[in-house]
């Protein structure tokens, strides 16, 4: 018998529980793709296309529903002689300036002998070889911009929606989907680049338990064998991802991640227990990756958090969360950012699932502002903060959560 042998008790297909796995038919988001489908409407009557602005958190399916509706755009358009229809989806993760957006878009729609450097030209010279690409492909093409929210100028995001009007090109109709996880990007955008980008809208809210059953269902129908899942299991699973923040994504890690258990440990089915088991093992390492990733400043924002939520004070606002955040920072011997960083900083903990974000508007007396809450167990966030919570010494609130005696590696591993 070799090493590794193939196991088949558990799993008929654990790929379609993967984040990149697409189901013939997505459940769960009707209403959105019903707007979605309407706002691509016009490609299909050779008319001017939309642009369309698309935003939500993570797993709360855009971008599957953007993969989805394309995928049925292009083979509904080649029906059509009259049509001729381009998509080039790129996810700008990695590109922060409208620079490098404009240069990878001119190598998307050139051969590999033609590239250019996505450094050394002027921008006005780069932006006037994307033009003459674009007139050269013609027809209907829709750019898709996965994670927007990545670029941190807006030159781009101004230039190609209002190209054809600004007599930049004269055949080529263009067409720009932007998908943002972060809620605040579109406040950020400019007055000229919101009217633009923004000429259709559609918000992804957070999936309730009973959408997510529906996703779930539908994927473990295709990955288990027949007799696997114990009852209550698909439930507990869309219990937890609604817990997190309604994310598809997690809930379904949570379930490939029970089964993986069960394969390990040789078990005939899947239990409550085990997708318990699977849920820490998890979240200890969302938290350990996520905050590994922040910088000193995150690492005390979070930890004011943790604090504030101990002290029965969550939701809280910007301005109550600041005094707590200051005084770690002088604690800790650096400056505190401004009010707006910090704010930056709340807002990459609540894309990373730490925190949660709720938009509040008292109208025009009050205006609009977010409050934050505490989304993951206190003390695996704090096991992760040790370095933290070594600058800034531990908190009169927490100390119910750590041994003073202790050290927190040794907390961390109990």
């Amino acid at each position: 018998m070799g090493m590794f042998e193939r196991d088949t008790e558990i799993y008929l297909d654990r790929d379609a529980l993967r984040e990149d796995y697409q189901p013939e038919n997505l459940v769960g988001r009707d209403t959105e793709l019903n707007r979605y489908r309407a706002a691509l409407q016009p490609v299909i009557n050779g008319e001017q296309p939309n642009n369309i602005f698309l935003y939500g958190k993570t797993g709360v399916g855009k971008t599957a529903g953007t993969r989805y509706l394309i995928d049925h755009l292009e083979e509904d358009a080649a029906k059509y002689e009259d049509i001729d229809l381009t998509v080039k989806m790129l996810n700008c993760d990695g590109l922060s300036s409208s620079y490098q957006i404009a240069t990878r878009l001119v190598n998307e729609f050139r051969d590999e002998t033609s590239q250019i450097s996505t450094t050394g030209y002027p921008r006005a010279t780069v932006y006037d070889m994307l033009w003459t690409e674009l007139d050269s492909c013609g027809g209907t093409i829709y750019i898709v911009l996965d994670e927007v929210d990545h670029i941190e100028d807006d030159s781009i995001l101004y230039q190609l929606p209002r190209a054809r009007a600004n007599d930049n090109l004269s055949s080529a109709k263009i067409g720009i989907i932007g998908i943002s996880n972060d809620f605040s990007f579109r406040d950020d955008l400019s007055p000229k680049v919101k009217s633009s980008l923004c000429e259709e809208e559609i918000q992804f809210p957070a999936y309730d338990a009973k959408e997510l059953i529906q996703i779930l269902q539908q994927r473990a129908d295709v990955a288990f064998h027949d007799g696997v899942l114990e009852d209550g299991v698909i439930e507990l699973c869309a219990a937890y991802g609604a817990k997190d923040a309604g994310d598809a994504r997690q809930s379904l890690d949570l379930l490939m991640k029970t089964g993986d258990l069960a394969r390990d440990k040789a078990t005939d089915t899947i239990s409550e227990d085990l997708v318990r088991e699977a849920r820490d093992v998890l979240e200890r390492g969302r938290i350990q990756e996520g905050i590994s990733g922040l910088t000193q400043h995150g690492h005390l924002v979070v930890y004011a958090m943790v604090t504030l939520d101990q002290e029965g004070k969550t939701p809280a606002r910007t301005r109550d969360i600041r005094p707590r955040y200051t005084n770690f920072a002088e604690k800790a011997g650096i400056d505190p950012l401004v009010p707006r960083r910090m704010r930056d900083h709340l807002g990459e903990l609540s894309m990373l699932g730490i925190i949660s974000a709720i938009e509040r508007n008292e109208g025009r007396r009050g205006g609009t502002y977010r409050e934050y809450s505490l989304e993951m167990d206190p003390e695996m966030i704090l096991a992760a903060l040790e370095k933290t919570v070594d600058d800034v010494g531990i908190h009169k609130s927490v100390t119910n959560l750590v041994d003073s005696e202790a050290t927190l590696s040794d907390f961390q591993s109990t």
